[in-house]
């Protein structure tokens, strides 16, 4: 155990809260995973237990060997992943999946393995090193828009162009938060006024001609609609439409203040998304208003300890590196709570570590893997700065 607890490197507090989240989560995936027993399975929940935890598994698996990485080699990797992620986005756009029946062209099947794969959730990662990359390298100069469109805002515009067809709630997040770092890391904000306009026509075009032709898109279009339009009009005449978010709310009216205790819970058998997107009802039923801000303070924790990782950064692309790759995880997290208490509309968002679901899981901890590569390169600073004032030390350890 001193063997794994010294090669841990990076933020300790940061290592505890994902470890506190991850452990926790075994108690909601599996008290909601009998729904899933019930409808796909043979009644037993033993199994998606034991696919959580491989999932979790592998997950710290990730961060443990991504936060031996010197952070620098994540320049480079950008430049590598990125056309690679335009091509997985292009194959998963054009050939999609079917999960249930129902269409799911935002998840790749990986040949010869049989695992489907998230592919927007690799790309968002990826998408916000490449953006940290390129902010590092025009900080204090001057710029013009004209010759930031080509190596900035053509792949952001690719990424969230690909990804939109099939999930406009992804597309947002992803849009959102390289809008915020490039705030962040000095863009001219009358440039990013541009940026948000142009996105906005762009979005506009593509309803207007998805609407225009019979097929996949209008019928995702057509979806969109009617999630805004039911979260604004609050139809209660419409029960399908209503269907997850009233039976979330009764999930959350029913938890009071102490819950009814782990396992308890009865909405979820009757929440279709009871343990990836409406996982935080079934919380707050079975864990109460206490179990709901506990978790809440993690998630705020988290973001906590991620500021202070991006502020004792040692370079401008390691700042900006943390905050681009951990601020999502915060916000979509928050954006999954606002949706279980009807804050937001219906968006599809996991809930980060909580969740089951691997492609969720794996691409959170390859971006905490990240921040905590950027915290580790700091702690090695700040040794060797203490090994050269105190060269006795040295020398004792070493006799």
């Amino acid at each position: 155990m001193n063997t794994i607890f010294k090669n841990i490197k990076g933020d300790r507090a940061l290592w505890a809260v994902v470890a506190l989240l991850a452990l926790f989560s075994f108690l909601p995936v599996y008290s909601a995973s009998s729904n899933l027993a019930y409808m796909y399975g043979d009644g037993s929940t033993l199994k998606f237990l034991i696919k959580h935890a491989s999932h979790l598994f592998l997950g710290f698996a990730i961060i443990y060997g991504v936060h031996k990485m010197p952070y620098h080699y994540f320049k480079g990797l950008s430049l590598i992943m990125l056309p690679i992620v335009l091509l997985f986005l292009v194959y998963t756009l054009a050939q999609g999946t079917t999960i249930g029946g129902a269409n799911a062209s935002r998840w790749m099947r990986i040949p010869f393995v049989g695992i489907r794969f998230q592919t927007s959730t690799l790309a968002n990662v990826v998408l916000m090193i490449y953006v940290a990359r390129y902010l590092s390298r025009i900080k204090d100069k001057v710029v013009t828009f004209k010759e930031t469109i080509l190596p900035l805002w053509v792949p952001v515009f690719l990424v969230v162009g690909l990804i939109l067809p099939a999930n406009f709630s992804t597309t947002a997040i992803i849009f959102s938060m390289v809008l915020m770092l490039c705030f962040l890391g000095g863009y001219p904000w009358k440039y990013l006024l541009m940026i948000i306009g142009s996105g906005i026509v762009g979005l506009i075009l593509f309803i207007a001609i998805g609407r225009a032709i019979p097929g996949p898109i209008q019928v995702k279009i057509q979806t969109w609609e009617n999630r805004v339009t039911n979260y604004w009009n609050d139809d209660k005449s419409n029960k399908e439409a209503n269907y997850q978010s009233e039976r979330a709310k009764i999930a959350i009216a029913s938890g009071g203040i102490v819950g009814v205790g782990a396992g308890k819970s009865v909405m979820k058998n009757l929440l279709p998304q009871s343990s990836s997107d409406f996982i935080y009802a079934i919380i707050v039923e079975e864990y109460g208003l206490v179990g709901a801000l506990s978790l809440l303070f993690l998630y705020l924790l988290l973001l906590f300890r991620l500021v202070i990782v991006a502020h004792k950064a040692d370079t401008i692309f390691g700042k900006l590196l943390a905050v681009g790759v951990g601020l999502p995880i915060i916000f979509q997290a928050l954006i999954n709570m606002a949706v279980a208490v009807e804050l937001f509309p219906v968006t599809g968002q996991t809930l980060p570590l909580i969740s089951s679901g691997g492609t969720s899981i794996w691409m959170t901890c390859l971006a905490i893997g990240i921040v905590l590569s950027v915290s580790a390169k700091r702690e090695e600073i700040v040794e060797q700065q203490e090994k050269e004032e105190n060269p006795l030390a040295v020398l004792s350890e070493a006799l």
